[in-house]
């Protein structure tokens, strides 16, 4: 069975990974399992309709997918946890008990952009452990690729300006913090303030002063002299606690002390009000004591509208710190992604549901460029297909339900994500009514969704 030491990072034990699923999988399972079903089957992870404004997603949390299906098993305990439900059998819990993944993924890396309809990865494996893989492959794909779309935009808006994730406190969850602080690092932020994550991933800490530091004084400048003792080559002040201009003033007088001293202030952090007016009156402030390398951090409140707001309007803003609104996916919170068989012991297989139609067979991707290297768009082939044109984006990540790539280094992540953003063009990332990027379906396609729908209609057999 396999150990948890193996998957330090696993959302919870690995012997409890197989619970992680919604209970009809298990009754689906038995079922299976009952009318001797065996056959090989695929299932593709793709995103029917974009979250509202957006114009691509970025991927993230197939890594941990990966390594959750490499996990996917059933112990003593949940084992006597289904029998104590009265629904399963001992033949069927039998089973569960020596269970473990056993197919074969085919997905895009890590931080590759991908758009509608287009299979993220797509599990190959014997139709139990196929359909045990639903719910834990949405449950990390989904919000981290959210999280990690939201986060691409700011880094987008920004323009070039440094963001921080600030996002801990208000995530739902510990280990919602922590996914976030790894999607927006792969997204383009440069730190985080969650500790465990900036050792967990490798992403640099950052982080300044709260209000109650300020407030544990009995004068505002003597918060800051303790503060700049104490961190003499890296203070960041926080300036509203009481009155933001009167402490920029202040900020000037222990500035001047840092440099009496051989120190330099690093910068000082709005935390509320108008970041846009602040900002300005701010800046002259620092400047007119000649202070013009002190830089001005903001943060509270801020996602890409707001990011775009202040850069294009101006505002002297150097780095940004992000936190509730990203960390949340505040205005689209979920996107409709979903897990759909399209093929069963060799047989293509669709749904036809108005507006939930599914395309049928095996996928793979190819990403067409112009003469500049720019993103041009998207055919969805079918996987055996041969295509002259384009980049297959789907590679084979796991066999026999073993990795046969290593997880993607954060780095690399982060790498795909800045280029793929530059090879789009800027229609596509607009963060208001972007233009919709083309995805097409290859002639393959076509004909064998049209041959499954005469065969569904009775004009054959399946």
């Amino acid at each position: 069975m396999t150990s948890q030491i193996e998957y330090p990072y696993l959302p919870i034990p690995a012997g409890d990974i197989g619970l992680l699923t919604d209970f009809y999988e298990l009754t689906m399972a038995q079922s299976y399992f009952a009318e001797g079903m065996d056959g090989q089957a695929t299932f593709s992870l793709y995103v029917r309709e974009y979250p509202p404004d957006r114009g691509y997603m970025v991927a993230a949390g197939v890594d941990d997918a990966l390594d959750c299906l490499e996990a996917l098993s059933f112990n003593d305990a949940a084992v006597d946890y289904l029998r104590d439900t009265g629904v399963f059998t001992e033949e069927f819990l039998d089973y569960l008990r020596g269970f473990r993944f056993s197919g074969s993924v085919r997905a895009m890396p890590e931080g590759s952009l991908f758009f509608t309809e287009e299979p993220i990865l797509e599990v190959t494996a014997p139709v139990i452990a196929a359909q045990l893989a639903e719910t834990i492959v949405i449950n990390q794909v989904q919000y981290q690729s959210l999280l990690a779309t939201k986060s691409a935009r700011c880094v987008d808006a920004a323009d070039g300006r440094p963001l921080a994730d600030f996002a801990a406190r208000r995530t739902h969850g510990s280990e919602a913090s922590l996914r976030m602080a790894r999607a927006s690092y792969v997204a383009g932020f440069g730190a985080t303030s969650n500790v465990l994550a900036a050792r967990r991933y490798g992403i640099p800490p950052t982080g300044t002063m709260a209000h109650s530091y300020i407030t544990s004084f009995d004068h505002e400048v003597d918060a800051f002299r303790a503060y700049a003792r104490r961190f003499p080559d890296r203070s960041i002040l926080l300036l509203d606690t009481y009155d933001t201009i009167n402490a920029a003033h202040i900020a000037v007088d222990v500035a001047n002390e840092m440099e009496s001293e051989g120190h330099r202030l690093t910068g000082v952090r709005l935390d509320s009000g108008d970041f846009d007016d602040l900002s300005r009156q701010v800046r002259r402030i620092l400047d007119d004591a000649g202070l013009d390398y002190v830089r001005i951090v903001a943060s509270g409140g801020l996602d890409e509208y707001e990011l775009e707001r202040l850069i294009q309007g101006g505002a002297p803003i150097d780095m940004f710190g992000v936190g509730t609104r990203v960390g949340v996916s505040a205005d689209a919170p979920y996107c409709d992604m979903v897990y759909k068989m399209v093929c069963y012991d060799g047989r293509p297989v669709m749904k036809l549901s108005a507006g939930k139609a599914s395309l049928p067979g095996g996928k793979q991707v190819f990403r067409l460029r112009d003469a500049d290297g720019n993103m041009a768009g998207d055919v969805i082939a079918l996987e055996d297909e041969r295509l002259d044109i384009g980049e297959p984006l789907l590679t084979l990540a796991m066999a026999d339900g073993r990795r046969s790539l290593p997880p993607s280094p954060i780095d690399a992540a982060r790498q795909r994500v800045a280029d793929g953003l530059a090879a789009l063009p800027a229609g596509h990332r607009r963060l208001r009514a972007p233009k919709r990027y083309p995805v097409s379906v290859s002639d393959g396609v076509q004909r064998l969704d049209k041959q499954i729908r005469r065969e569904l209609a009775g004009g054959g057999t399946q």
